[in-house]
């Protein structure tokens, strides 16, 4: 799905962060990328691929490490969808050399490929030891495995991050494919997407085009020497490029929205693809909101397969992995709701590529009208039903028919609220807010096909409209919600015209002009409208969202970075306010 594009300013401001992420010197070189509608439409390098050498560039060959992981899991459900292999299947089915494994516990479910899958093998986490395995040799890691494994948990009840887990899907795929996991993943994934320099071993590669490894001892640049393929390549054997990586990260954005194009694009089918992509095991609150500016930071991360998977609260979803290893750091990092994805490379011992590409998509995003919303709201457009239903329910509100009534309402409706009832209201309704007509804004919402919520305007306010069709053939209207949005009176609206002032306030507070119940904690309100002002930035716009108008509205205030709902309730006069709250719209 066409996307619009980064602006120029935008992509300025995302090199400005790579540049001053490399002058604080933390590698001798990194490479990055910028991915929108399928392409990658900027890169660049700064430093050295190799002490002495060139700047790298979008062709450079970096080792990738856990970025691999994507890979591999691409692979299992590769095979899954061939019918090769099902997720539920126990691994010992695929590696005998696990037959009979226990678990830590008496009760403990037999080890699953879905398990190994989300990091929740119930394996403690291994991150050094098994950077250190990568040579494995097969026979090796065939002892290992025979010999027994140990468990931090039981599988399935927790996540913990495994790379054994991943080398142990390696053998998984192998036993299922019928050949080696290099050859399959070569074959069957990695050439087929179109990825040239993607490759488990860079000796083929002309040497002066691969990137050297380094870390930091007594303060000077030494090199890291590149581990050889191993049994643990499918956690993190993998090299390859920013172009490269581009591509992968243009197939996982291009799975969304799913629709009825042609699937043949890609090896792995797009339904497969945003499979991967979905938080199969949260896991961890990354940030707090202890201090009152910080509620941007706030973030909840899961495990989907293969992939990290974040819900930022202030931009939604954005999914994604890093690679860690000796010499190198990389990450690669998207948002689904834009579709506009970064990939950073760097030559250095964990170098901090996530900070990296997740500063990068920021400034990438800044200022677009993007949502914190969750999964990526990426769908299918409203159902032909679903608008057809919503002109009939406006012609019905604007003037009653009991034809239409009878043809649309399904047969909750009725028993829910009387239709006599509900005709009724309507006529309240439209003496209420006059004659009614299309709103000029905003646009109609769906958050399915057989959803529809708009609004409808009259003299003295709007009234917002919901309606949700049934699943049966043909679909008709089983929800019907109406809500009353009159215009604020002149006490109401200034209220209102001071909190919107002080939320564009650099300190924000409430305003002490504003008297409040006895009851009221004024720290309280201060707090809240600090997180408010911190959510949302500048505040652009507020329309009238619910309310009697005289001692009771509720506003939609739209901001630079988010939206914001205004309740008020205060005493006949509009002097006293007796109960206020701002919180986030979504």
């Amino acid at each position: 799905m066409a996307v619009d594009p980064p602006t120029d300013v935008q992509i300025a401001a995302a090199a400005a962060v790579a540049e001053s992420f490399q002058h604080a010197g933390g590698q001798p070189g990194i490479a990055y990328g910028i991915v929108a509608n399928g392409e990658l439409v900027h890169s660049g390098g700064i430093g050295e691929r190799r002490l002495g050498g060139p700047e790298p560039d979008a062709d450079t060959v970096f080792r990738i490490a856990s970025m691999t992981k994507s890979f591999t899991a691409s692979a299992v459900l590769l095979l899954r969808d061939r019918g090769t292999l099902r997720l539920d299947d126990t691994v010992e089915s695929y590696v005998p050399e696990l037959d009979g494994l226990k678990g830590p516990t008496a009760d403990s479910p037999t080890l699953t490929i879905r398990h190994l899958l989300t990091m929740a093998g119930g394996f403690p986490t291994d991150d050094p030891w098994g950077d250190r395995q990568q040579g494995l040799s097969l026979p090796a890691f065939s002892d290992l495995l025979r010999g027994g494994l140990s468990f931090a948990w039981a599988p399935g009840t927790r996540f913990e991050y495994s790379n054994l887990g991943y080398a142990i899907l390696g053998r998984v795929i192998a036993a299922a494919a019928g050949s080696e996991y290099l050859d399959f993943m070569t074959n069957e994934l990695i050439k087929p997407v179109g990825l040239e320099r993607t490759v488990f071993d860079p000796a083929g590669l002309p040497e002066t085009e691969v990137a050297r490894g380094y870390r930091k001892v007594d303060e000077r640049w030494s090199e890291v020497p590149f581990d050889p393929y191993g049994a643990f390549a499918p956690m993190g054997g993998l090299f390859s490029t920013v172009r490269d990586l581009a591509r992968w990260v243009a197939g996982m954005l291009d799975a969304f929205p799913a629709r009825d194009d042609s699937d043949d694009a890609h090896p792995l089918r797009r339904a497969s693809r945003r499979e991967l992509q979905q938080p199969h095991h949260g896991f961890s609150r990354l940030a707090d909101a202890s201090a009152f500016d910080e509620l941007s930071k706030l973030t909840w991360r899961s495990y989907g397969y293969g992939l990290m998977v974040d819900e930022d609260a202030r931009h939604g979803r954005f999914v994604g992995h890093s690679g860690g290893y000796p010499g190198f750091g990389s990450h690669m990092r998207w948002h689904p709701q834009s579709g506009i994805g970064v990939v950073a490379l760097g030559n250095s011992t964990y170098a901090a590529a996530r900070t990296l590409a997740a500063d990068m998509l920021d400034a990438l995003l800044e200022g677009r009208a993007v949502r914190p919303s969750g999964p990526a709201p990426h769908g299918r457009p409203a159902s032909a039903a679903t608008l057809e239903a919503k002109a009939d329910i406006e012609r019905l509100l604007t003037r009653w028919d009991d034809d239409v009534a009878a043809r649309w309402f399904a047969v909750n409706v009725d028993l829910d609220e009387p239709i006599a009832r509900r005709r009724a209201e309507i006529e309240r309704i439209r003496e209420q807010l006059g004659d009614l007509r299309p709103a000029d804004g905003p646009e109609p919402e769906h958050d399915s096909p057989a959803h529809c919520a708009w609004w409808l305007r009259g003299p003295n306010g709007r009234l917002r409209v919901e309606i949700r069709l049934t699943p049966e053939t043909p679909p008709r209207v089983q929800t019907l919600n109406l809500t009353v949005a009159m215009r604020p009176n002149e006490g109401l609206r200034a209220i209102v015209d001071k909190i919107l002032a002080a939320l564009n306030d650099p300190s924000p507070a409430f305003p002490p002009s504003v008297a409040t119940a006895p009851s009221a904690d004024r720290h309280r309100l201060d707090r809240m409208m600090r997180l408010a002002g911190a959510w949302a930035g500048t505040c652009r716009h507020a329309e009238v969202w619910g309310g009697d108008g005289e001692t009771a509205t509720t506003i939609r205030i739209t901001g630079e970075s988010g939206d914001l709902m205004l309740t008020l309730q205060t005493d006949q006069e509009n002097v006293l306010v007796q109960k206020v709250a701002v919180e986030v719209a979504i």
